[in-house]
């Protein structure tokens, strides 16, 4: 497959797509797209995308956004290994941890969010930060909930799959804000046996080419 993903290093929705890209034994182009200089509001990539946000991702077949459906397309092109698990229970218990996370909890922290507040109602650093513990601990507290009737070494199960691929941004983002993780060990810990997988620790922040200290 050739393909090519607008990424930015930071961006939760953009990890998510390394790492599904990465569990499958995929690669794509990395294309930067520095979400802190504005470039993803620059006329070239608003005709890419005209949403201005990350993920971008294009191949032969198809170009468009959102973590969520590029995985799902990604699954659909590439059946294994499978980012769902087998039996429709859990299946349904996967995407139920993966949307708490995309639709729940990182929409309401994102860049243009935490901008917003800062503009309009004076939000310091430490209020974007405060704010973002506040939606992040409500999610994770249902999160929680639900791993401790379907994890395993994982969050569903004893493989990887979609719930995973949410659940380590997310805790990323948590830890860059300041959040204790001690009332969710259960998430700590899948968090913790994700991350030592090759395939997660590729797709890390700090692995990318565009990474940058602070």
């Amino acid at each position: 497959m050739s393909a090519s993903l607008y990424s930015y290093y930071r961006s939760s929705a953009a990890y998510r797509v390394r790492i599904a890209l990465n569990l499958k034994g995929l690669s794509a182009d990395l294309v930067p797209v520095h979400l802190r200089h504005g470039e993803q509001r620059g006329d070239a990539y608003r005709a890419l995308n005209p949403a201005g946000l990350v993920p971008w991702f294009q191949d032969d077949r198809v170009a468009m956004a959102q973590s969520l459906a590029i995985i799902e397309y990604i699954e659909e092109v590439h059946h294994a290994p499978a980012l769902l698990p087998a039996g429709l229970a859990n299946r349904a218990y996967a995407r139920e941890i993966a949307l708490t996370i995309a639709c729940d909890i990182h929409p309401i922290g994102n860049l243009r969010v935490l901008d917003k507040l800062s503009a309009d109602y004076g939000a310091t650093p430490e209020g974007r930060a405060a704010w973002n513990r506040y939606w992040m601990a409500a999610g994770f507290a249902a999160i929680e909930a639900r791993l401790a009737r379907t994890a395993g070494r994982f969050a569903v199960g004893d493989a990887p799959t979609l719930a995973d691929i949410c659940i380590v941004p997310q805790v990323y983002n948590a830890r860059r804000f300041g959040l204790d993780l001690a009332p969710y060990p259960i998430l700590a810990a899948v968090d913790a046996a994700a991350r030592e997988l090759p395939a997660f620790i590729a797709a890390a922040p700090e692995n990318q080419s565009d990474f940058q200290e602070g």
